[in-house]
């Protein structure tokens, strides 16, 4: 059953899946709603609370799904409506929440609203999208797709004017100016949440509305209009949330929470690529000037956190400088590379090392936000950097050794796009069956640190201090929440580190290990000494424990 906690999404972890790379029903070489609902127990075991969906509405798939052609269907491919909500009444049996990806900013041009639009400027759809004689308007409007895209503006010869789009020509923005534009699209909300939907992933909100001599985003009309959307929401669904996809600084991302009225939750975008500067850097300087820069936010609002997910590794929040270092680490071959960003899964990203895949998910889970899981990055999957676009890190998830991975009975000329078949990463290699039958596999690794992080509301809900030993290579904070304290240290280095940390005032408190449950010696008021192999990490309560004298074995057995 479902947690009734209305702030449940401040301890959840998340797991985001593409309908059509995880497992398939019907043979096809699509997955599908039905493939996936066979695989929840498998969600359930490993300690998901809610599962992101992608796109699954009707789409040409220009844009794999983000180019949205029918609000209100699934796509053929992906099943029906009834499955979709087999899919949530089964989740949802098993204390499984799902949201879904909603695209606010824009839509296909197969889309019915734009094809009325561009017959004739008197159609009530025409200004559904936002035309202009000229493509010479809002031009402080940075192009975000700059590989392929040379302005924001595109002709149509039907209509004979030109159309506004922020991403490809083939998905033009919705105008929001339009009353009947921003009713339309809540009702497309409360469609989906009448059907059992627990809430949203809003797609690019930052540019849903257009004003001159702005760059056209995170302009306050918009902020309006959201702000409308979680009253909207919060009025006639309880418990559902909203998360909001702002790539921007963290200052820019704030006005999102609003005052707790906006969003429940907006991804940290610009923490990611620290994390990935600090473990190269062997320093801890990034990671915690991106927290001086991140403000506080309001006590019913949550950041996410993330290593990967289905786009580029973004580095549009980064400096000239940032951007050039990060490429001649993660990315020297220019086929890695895709917009403003690095086309790579988090292993291949971090050379398959068991190590620093353990780091990064360790930080992830301790700092202050709720995680989210890209799919098949739980077992290492790998990527593949031929296919075109995004499509590496999109590759079928793989079940088993057997063929296709376990994903498809369908011959392998069938499937959307081909398994990763490399000698590394390959479903021999890597896969669900094997990894779950192995005590220390990197599965059962993340299921342990899912199943320790449930037990510590601080992890979700706590403040962060970091320490400031003179050993820069060493990250460590304590997360407080009520009466517990947690002390969290990382080694960024590849090789053994010493750090000694100001702890005298938990002085007395006989640190006990969380992942391996091991005491270490109590505290003083001296400098507490630890020694971290390379890339080591400890999750420490120092929580003063108030159950008397510690007994053992035998001791316990003569009592």
């Amino acid at each position: 059953m479902l947690n009734n906690d209305p702030l449940w999404y401040k301890d959840a972890v998340f797991y985001e899946i593409p309908v059509k790379a995880f497992a398939d029903s019907n043979g096809d070489g699509i997955g599908d709603v039905q493939g996936l609902i066979g695989k929840l127990e498998y969600l359930k075991w490993l300690g998901v609370d809610c599962l992101w969906l992608l796109p699954f509405y009707p789409s040409p798939m220009r844009d794999d799904g983000y180019d949205v052609s029918d609000f209100y269907n699934v796509a053929e491919h992906f099943g029906t409506k009834e499955d979709m909500r087999k899919l949530l009444d089964e989740a949802h049996s098993l204390g499984i929440r799902v949201i879904v990806d909603l695209v606010l900013n824009h839509t296909s041009d197969q889309h019915a609203w734009f094809q009325e639009s561009r017959r004739s400027p008197e159609s009530p759809m025409h200004h559904y999208y936002v035309w202009s004689d000229t493509d010479r308007k809002y031009e402080k409007a940075r192009i975000i797709f700059i590989d392929t895209e040379k302005s924001n503006w595109t002709w149509d010869p039907e209509a004979k004017a030109f159309y506004w789009h922020r991403f490809f020509s083939h998905q033009p923005d919705l105008n929001y100016d339009n009353p009947a534009v921003r009713e339309a699209m809540l009702h497309v909300m409360s469609f989906w949440l009448d059907q059992g939907l627990d809430g949203f992933r809003c797609d690019a909100v930052p540019y849903l509305l257009e004003r001159e001599g702005t760059i056209c985003e995170n302009l306050p009309e918009t902020h309006d209009y959201l702000k409308e959307i979680r009253r909207r929401i919060d009025e006639a669904y309880q418990g559902r949330i909203l998360l909001a996809e702002a790539n921007q600084w963290p200052t820019d991302v704030r006005p999102y929470f609003g005052d707790g009225d906006e969003f429940h939750m907006a991804f940290h975008f610009p923490l990611m690529p620290r994390l990935y500067m600090g473990l190269r850097s062997e320093l801890c300087d990034p990671i915690i000037d991106m927290f001086t820069h991140t403000p506080d936010i309001p006590d019913n609002c949550q950041w996410c956190l993330f290593l990967r997910n289905h786009d580029e590794l973004t580095l549009e929040m980064c400096s000239g400088e940032e951007r050039d270092y990060m490429y001649y680490t993660y990315a020297r071959d220019p086929k890695m590379r895709r917009n403003i960003g690095i086309a790579r899964r988090l292993a291949p990203l971090l050379d398959n090392d068991r190590r620093k895949i353990e780091l990064l998910n360790s930080m992830v889970f301790t700092m202050p936000g709720s995680p989210i899981i890209y799919y098949g990055d739980e077992i290492g999957m790998g990527d593949d950097i031929r296919l075109k676009d995004r499509d590496g890190v999109r590759t079928p998830m793989q079940w088993t050794m057997g063929q296709n991975a376990g994903f498809s009975a369908c011959d392998p000329a069938q499937l959307y796009l081909p398994v990763v078949s490399d000698s590394v990463y390959g479903c021999q290699s890597i896969n669900v069956k094997s990894q779950r039958e192995m005590p220390h596999s990197l599965l059962q690794w993340m299921k342990r640190m899912i199943e320790v992080r449930k037990r510590f509301p601080a992890f979700g809900r706590g403040s962060i201090s970091f320490l400031r030993p003179t050993n820069g290579k060493v990250l460590a904070y304590v997360r407080r929440h009520e009466d517990t304290a947690l002390l969290i240290v990382h080694n960024l280095a590849a090789s053994a580190q010493s750090v000694e940390l100001d702890l005298k005032e938990f002085a007395g408190v006989r640190p006990i290990e969380l992942l391996g449950e091991a005491r270490f010696a109590s505290i003083t008021g001296s400098p507490y000494v630890l020694t971290l192999a390379p890339y080591g990490y400890y999750w420490l309560n120092l929580t003063p424990d108030r159950s008397g004298p510690e007994s053992y074995g035998i001791e316990q057995t003569a009592l």
